[in-house]
C-alpha cells in the first residue's frame, strides 16, 4: 500500500478575507499579512525535503505555495502541480458578497442567520447544500458536487506520487476543514482554519489520516 505524507496549508490572507466577503473560485491577491503568512509557513517547513508540491488553481494557492517554496532549500527542479479539483467549494451567486449577508439569506431556510448558527446546528456538509439551495441561479456546489471535485483531486495526487513520498499541498479554509470533518471529525472543533496554517495528512491508497489540523507552530 502505498503511503504519501502530506502538508497541507491554508494560503495566506486576501483581501476579500480582510473585507469579509464570499472567496471560493473567485479570486483576490495576497494582502501583505497575506504574504507574511505564506512566508511564515515557509520558514516553518523550511526542513521539509518535499518531492512535489500541489495547490488549488487559484492564484492565491499558487502564489502561497511559490512563496513558501522560496524558503526551502530542497525545492530545486521540485514538480509543481496546480488542481483546480483542489479548489474552494463554489458558492455560486454568493460569490463576492457580504459573507454574514450570505449566512444570513442561506440561515434563513432552517431559521437560524449566522454563520455559526448554521455550521454548529447542521454541519458543514448540509451547509453546503443549503447555500446551492439558495443560490438564486442553482450553479453553488452541493455536498456530493463538492466531494467528487475532491476525491477526483485527491486521486490525481495519488496518481503523480510514489509510495514515501511527501508533499506541499495548498488548499482553501473551508476545504481543509472539510477534509478534516470528514476523516477525523474530532480535530474540528468548529474553529476556522487560519490562514497560513498546517494540517498534517497522511494519504494511502483508499483513505485519510490527520495527524494534526490549524497548526500555527512548529511541524
Amino acid at each position: 500500500m502505498k503511503t504519501v505524507t502530506a502538508y497541507l496549508v491554508r494560503h495566506g490572507q486576501t483581501y476579500l478575507n480582510l473585507y469579509n466577503k464570499v472567496q471560493g473560485w473567485i479570486d483576490s491577491p495576497l494582502t501583505d499579512k497575506g504574504q507574511q503568512d505564506a512566508k511564515n509557513a515557509g520558514q516553518r517547513l523550511a526542513q521539509i525535503n518535499f518531492n512535489a508540491a500541489f495547490s488549488s488553481d487559484s492564484g492565491r494557492a499558487i502564489d502561497t505555495a511559490r512563496l513558501i517554496l522560496k524558503a526551502n532549500p530542497h525545492n530545486n527542479d521540485l514538480v509543481r502541480y496546480q488542481y483546480p479539483e483542489l479548489r474552494e467549494q463554489f458558492h455560486g451567486y454568493f460569490e463576492g458578497s457580504d459573507l454574514s449577508q450570505m449566512w444570513q439569506f442561506v440561515g434563513a431556510q432552517v431559521e437560524t442567520t449566522t454563520e455559526a448558527g448554521v455550521l454548529n446546528n447542521f454541519g458543514l456538509e448540509r451547509a453546503r447544500d443549503l447555500i446551492q439551495r439558495a443560490d438564486l441561479y442553482n450553479q453553488a456546489e452541493n455536498n456530493a458536487m463538492f466531494w467528487e471535485r475532491l476525491d477526483y483531486g485527491f486521486d490525481k495526487i495519488r496518481r503523480n506520487t510514489n509510495d514515501g513520498d511527501t508533499i506541499l499541498i495548498v488548499s482553501h479554509g473551508m476545504t481543509i476543514r472539510s477534509i478534516v470533518d470528514r476523516y477525523a471529525p474530532k480535530l474540528d472543533i468548529g474553529q476556522a482554519t487560519a490562514n497560513g496554517s498546517v494540517t498534517k495528512l497522511i494519504i494511502t491508497d483508499d483513505d485519510i489520516q490527520v495527524e494534526y489540523f490549524n497548526n500555527l507552530g512548529e511541524v
